[in-house]
């Protein structure tokens, strides 16, 4: 890990490292050792809130690959997904988690968010519903271009927002990350919207793990750590958070 001189971070814990696999491994080492000592504190089970995206790929891998778990007592969710697009379509967040986690590891629950509902705002509910009966114990993220955290971009993300889960307008910076990414060709092909926890339903959670690689991260990392907290930038709300880390590389890491 690089040592690194204290920045206004607030509350957020910094960790940067030499390479995006080392990074990765080493956030879910600490993801990992949080599980096993909540797993050890509670009697039932803990609950935890994926995000989808290629950043969040050698943490993935590294984390299900973790040993001494016992995923059986875990229940899963995740923090977006798009809204028109088929099920079966290989961008599809929740197709993405089943083949980066959910099927590697034997999950007591998996909770899917249907971005295909006929009412839209009935699912919005289901799901906020079930993050009230299974609080979040742990939230695994990353940070978007644009700073968004989820699917909440500046123009939508609100830190009072009184809903947990709700339909959201993507802003073209965000559906332009889809095509950096990888993960679409075309822009016209990238949905215009989707569903998202919000932020406060995310910063619920006990314990942030936030791992964001990369050279196009870079802008957004600078504003995270030294921008006022304010909803221009809404991975600011971060560093408000009491226990969050963020895992960088020296990609990631550049403009600091």
């Amino acid at each position: 890990m690089i040592q690194v001189a204290k920045l206004p971070a607030n509350k957020l814990k910094l960790r940067i490292y030499e390479t995006r696999v080392q990074m990765g491994a080493e956030a879910a080492k600490d993801a990992a050792e949080k599980i096993k000592e909540l797993l050890l504190l509670k009697q039932g089970f803990i609950n935890i809130i994926f995000a989808a995206a290629p950043s969040q790929n050698e943490f993935l891998s590294s984390l299900s690959q973790e040993k001494d778990i016992n995923w059986r007592r875990v229940n899963a969710f995740h923090m977006d997904e798009y809204v028109g697009l088929d099920n079966k379509a290989p961008q599809t967040f929740a197709r993405f988690l089943k083949e980066s986690i959910f099927e590697k590891v034997s999950l007591n629950e998996v909770h899917y968010i249907n971005g295909n509902a006929e009412d839209l705002h009935a699912e919005c509910l289901r799901y906020a519903k079930l993050l009230k009966e299974y609080p979040a114990d742990i939230v695994c993220m990353g940070i978007g271009e644009n700073t968004h955290i989820a699917f909440n971009d500046p123009h939508s993300a609100d830190f009072n927002d009184p809903l947990m889960v709700k339909v959201v307008t993507l802003d073209e910076l965000s559906r332009q990350q889809q095509l950096h990414d990888g993960c679409f060709t075309h822009l016209q092909d990238v949905p215009t919207s989707a569903i998202t926890l919000t932020i406060p339903a995310l910063l619920q959670a006990n314990s942030i793990y936030c791992i964001v690689p990369g050279k196009k991260k870079a802008r957004a990392v600078f504003h995270t750590l030294n921008s006022e907290v304010n909803e221009n930038y809404p991975s600011t709300s971060l560093k408000k958070h009491s226990n969050a880390t963020l895992y960088l590389d020296m990609d990631s890491a550049s403009e600091l």
